[in-house]
């Protein structure tokens, strides 16, 4: 059995029991009924993923997966593409935007190199788990073969596993690609069964067509390989990206290690949507950290059926989103395990 149909089959439902005495806990603290809004959720949540009351969220990394678009040949982006491997050299000195932000909460910030065009330097300090350089133009074809598909989901499942084994309690998800709205985008256009410019944004920059020519070439892509919207491997084999396979990969491990998973902006969630369909259950271990400024990121929430926590016109990516939403993770935590109940300070309600 493959790494991937042992990690679906650890994925089980939260547990309800300590999920029902969280409740009753959260109920009892000294506040009004629900004052704490999405915390007490939250905190509900944890308590169901890690079978824990007052889980320990020390250990906190984001899993930054790195790699390039054979799409960018078709001209839909206005950056260079070698701005993925020169701005992926950078997590590891610490200079990039989830790095600033990560510092906050202590996150660690994991890089890896799953598919970018080019080799990086021995002493770079990313991760090297690279399938292909870059994907293949959809335009053309399938962006890549299922079994590379596949592989890319078992990238992100090991580097999930990996880290459950360095004691990590607290995963966010990360991308880094020039060109991978596109692929989002096209993902997202088949799971909805919606025309591309209904959602398709700017990205880190279009091209010299603008967006007109961005949709144009998602449609292309859409209709020359009809990907199976019902099997989110063919999805992402289809039109996808071997870092939106590695992320959906990290969402399963994660999962499977009871260890909540935060997910990022736009690209992050369409990731989880194909997580979402390659095994449903996974989707209890999900917290979702803000609303995407792109246009596609409100339609790939409400798909998704998970709302964001922040609203703060973000769409930097990187797992910036996650890194910001850490904080209030661990603050439902706090809220747990040091606000007293009623009883506890002997008043009557």
């Amino acid at each position: 059995m493959r790494v991937l149909e042992q990690t679906i089959h650890k994925i089980e439902k939260l547990d309800e029991e300590i999920m029902e005495r969280a409740r009753k806990r959260v109920d009892s603290l000294i506040k009004p009924p629900t004052s704490l809004g999405r915390l007490e959720e939250i905190a509900v949540q944890l308590a169901g993923i890690t079978k824990e009351l007052t889980p320990s969220l020390d250990q906190k990394a984001i899993i930054t997966m790195a790699a390039d678009h054979g799409v960018y040949d078709e001209g839909i982006s206005s950056n260079p593409q070698e701005i993925t491997l020169a701005q992926t050299l950078l997590f590891q000195k610490g200079l990039t935007g989830v790095c600033a932000i990560g510092r906050v909460s202590g996150a660690k910030i994991i890089a890896v190199d799953i598919g970018i065009k080019g080799e990086l330097p021995k002493d770079a300090g990313v991760i090297k788990r690279k399938i292909k350089h870059g994907t293949d133009n959809m335009v053309k074809g399938p962006a890549m073969t299922r079994e590379e598909a596949i592989q890319s989901i078992e990238v992100g499942i090991e580097m999930a596993n990996q880290e459950a084994r360095n004691g990590t309690r607290l995963i966010g998800t990360g991308e880094m690609g020039i060109g991978n709205t596109t692929s989002s985008t096209a993902i997202l256009s088949v799971l909805k069964n919606c025309d591309p410019l209904e959602i398709t944004g700017k990205g880190a920059g279009v091209g010299p067509g603008g967006i007109e020519h961005k949709v144009a070439v998602i449609r292309k892509a859409i209709t020359k390989n009809k990907p199976n919207p019902n099997d989110g491997i063919d999805v992402l084999e289809k039109v996808g990206g071997l870092e939106i396979g590695g992320m959906a990969g990290v969402m399963l491990g994660a999962a499977a290690n009871r260890i909540p998973v935060v997910i990022d902006g736009y690209i992050s969630t369409v990731a989880a949507l194909i997580a979402v369909l390659i095994e449903p259950n996974a989707k209890q271990y999900f917290i979702a950290s803000h609303a995407s400024a792109e246009p596609g990121g409100r339609l790939a929430s409400e798909l998704l059926g998970i709302e964001p926590m922040l609203t703060m016109d973000m769409c930097l990516g990187e797992g910036s989103g996650a890194a910001l939403a850490f904080p209030i993770i661990e603050a439902a935590v706090s809220m747990m395990k040091h606000m007293a109940t009623f009883a506890e300070v002997d008043m009557e309600i």
